[in-house]
């Protein structure tokens, strides 16, 4: 009989052997109560958190649910104290229920358990958003409704909010069954199945909360298909102008909306209609204490708040949404993953995970491309490592092995064993950036670039006229490139597993050709960087995909490490 892969340990710790026949079945059945922490060879490492039981439990899976999962795959059984903590945290949401009032004057806290209702009074940090005695529990002023969530998720006990919802002014919204070009539309299977999972009924119990798909499966389709759900003047928020224009185009090719029922409030352009598209950036300028375009925006009837993105929110758009609980919201993104630690208020303040489905079971399906992951080790020069070792803090070394000189040539390596290919060069300094385009003599895109500029750059490159562009992290978010077949990433934002999700994310529309797509990460040996590198990969290694690794020598010729050519030169170890 065959060894079960998982090792359940008593720190709620998973131990996931990848050699047994049944890890991808236990792989897949965990993703929904557990996070990957490390991701070695041959042992995988999750850890359940109080967060990922809460969001398990509001996509319905209880307590016993995940128990008979970690059962069925574990070789010993489950510690006592596991069980326990699995059964408390997953049971807490939805114990405290945020209500509107009996009486109709204002919310209600409300819950089953008299002793609960007595805990939470008595903790300093939800103290000052319960009003008086509203047997059982507490009357809420409307405006400390965000507030009372985010503390009561801090505290350990999550709200199930149903207060419900303004309606928002009206608005027909239709689905077009062909788009402006003639093509047939419709929402695909999983599409529909999480407008479904977000909207519910149209009852209080739903209409908030966060569909996780991939970068290209369409999540922008999710939000149109709420849209038209909702019927109702809708709010979206969006990373960049760039990206508001994205939704601007994707919005009249594909609803009978046109152009006067849409606006743009940007720093050039302060157009109000029933749907409008503004960006984090600009509704969280402040002047003085004061947000004045999120206050002018606030006073508009919306009825629906679409997040793209939702796990880039700034800090202080988390402070404007806590006052934006009484329109239904809606947040789109490929990875609930927040490395400053803040996925607790997404949780509260936009609503828990709806839908989620694995990335792995989209590529099946072959609604996004194929994708190939590698990694390529470059060494440093003699001189450079020297520099390196005697770096007076670990900022400078983690700059000296991010633009290590070597991986220009490892970039001319992929440029020619990727000829003909829509090849994207990813970065975070600006200075290897321009290095780069100098060196391959293709446009580099950046902050810096003008917005007109840069959509021509971009169109450009998805019309096959230029073959390859250098970008910098200004690429990483909903930028609709479907050709882009090749990304070389040569540096990035230390350990971000967001940022490489969202950077492979940028070659996964299924390519005309049925081809596929590969990812290179070129990283610098034995420094900070592979370090980071490896943190990077975790999400990604969570979805199913696995790293293949070469190794270049700091001229960036080929350096054997194991046997089968991977790349252009020989390499290649399953990591």
């Amino acid at each position: 009989m065959e060894p079960k892969p998982l090792i359940v340990q008593s720190d709620r710790t998973i131990l996931l052997e990848v050699g047994t026949p049944a890890f991808e079945e236990a792989r897949d059945a965990l993703v929904g109560f557990a996070e990957l922490v490390k991701s070695p060879e041959h042992v995988h490492t999750y850890r359940m958190t109080p967060l990922s039981l809460w969001n398990a439990a509001a996509a319905g899976l209880g307590p016993d649910d995940i128990l008979s999962r970690l059962q069925a795959y574990s070789r010993y059984p489950i510690p006592v104290e596991v069980a326990s903590f699995v059964v408390d945290q997953a049971r807490r949401y939805g114990r405290l229920l945020l209500k509107p009032s009996p009486d109709g004057d204002g919310l209600w806290l409300t819950s089953d358990e008299p002793f609960l209702l007595t805990q939470i009074g008595h903790h300093k940090h939800v103290q000052p958003y319960l009003g008086p005695i509203l047997h059982p529990g507490y009357r809420i002023l409307p405006e400390h409704r965000g507030l009372l969530k985010q503390a009561l998720a801090k505290a350990g006990w999550p709200a199930d909010d149903t207060a419900g919802y303004v309606d928002g002014a009206p608005l027909a919204v239709l689905l077009r069954e062909s788009t402006a070009d003639g093509r047939e539309f419709g929402l695909r299977g999983y599409q529909s199945a999480a407008v479904r999972a977000f909207w519910g009924n149209g009852a209080a119990q739903a209409g908030h909360g966060v569909v996780v798909l991939p970068c290209g499966a369409g999540k922008t389709m999710v939000g149109l298909g709420a849209m038209a759900e909702a019927a109702t003047h809708t709010l979206i928020l969006t990373t960049s102008v760039a990206a508001l224009h994205q939704w601007k185009r994707e919005i009249l090719a594909k609803t009978h909306l046109t152009a006067d029922d849409i606006g743009e409030f940007t720093a050039t352009t302060k157009d109000i209609r029933p749907v409008t598209l503004t960006t984090y950036q600009l509704l969280s300028h402040r002047r003085g204490a004061s947000y004045p375009h999120f206050h002018t925006v606030d006073r508009e009837p919306w009825g629906l708040i679409i997040y793209d993105e939702v796990h880039l929110l700034p800090a202080p758009v988390f402070r404007l949404t806590a006052s934006l609980q009484a329109r239904r919201r809606l947040g789109l993104t490929a990875t609930l993953i927040r490395e400053d630690g803040r996925a607790d208020d997404v949780f509260a303040l936009i609503g828990p995970k709806r839908f989620d489905m694995p990335w792995k079971e989209l590529e099946l399906q072959g609604w996004i491309a194929t994708a190939a992951c590698r990694e390529i080790r470059v060494g440093m020069s003699r001189g450079l490592r020297d520099r390196y070792a005697s770096a007076d803090d670990d900022y400078e070394r983690i700059r000296l092995a991010a633009e290590n000189p070597a991986k220009i040539g490892v970039v001319d390596e992929l440029l020619r064993h990727h000829q003909g290919s829509h090849v994207l060069i990813i970065g975070q300094y600006l200075e290897q950036l321009r290095q780069l385009a100098a060196h391959t003599r293709a446009p580099l895109l950046t902050g810096e670039t003008p917005l007109r500029e840069r959509e021509t750059l971009y169109q450009a490159f998805r019309d096959g006229e230029i073959p390859v562009l250098v970008v910098s992290k200004v690429a990483n978010f909903a930028i609709d490139l479907p050709d882009a077949n090749v990304a070389i990433q040569v540096s990035g934002t230390f350990g971000s597993r967001q940022e490489e999700a969202q950077r492979l994310g940028r070659l996964l529309r299924p390519k005309s050709d049925g081809g596929q797509a590969t990812f290179y990460s070129v990283v610098t040996e034995d420094t900070r960087e592979q370090d980071f590198s490896q943190k990077r990969q975790l999400f990604l290694c969570e979805q199913g995909y696995r790293y293949d690794i070469a190794r270049a020598d700091e001229t960036g010729a080929p350096a054997e490490l194991q046997q089968a050519p991977v790349i252009p030169f020989p390499g290649g170890t399953r990591a």
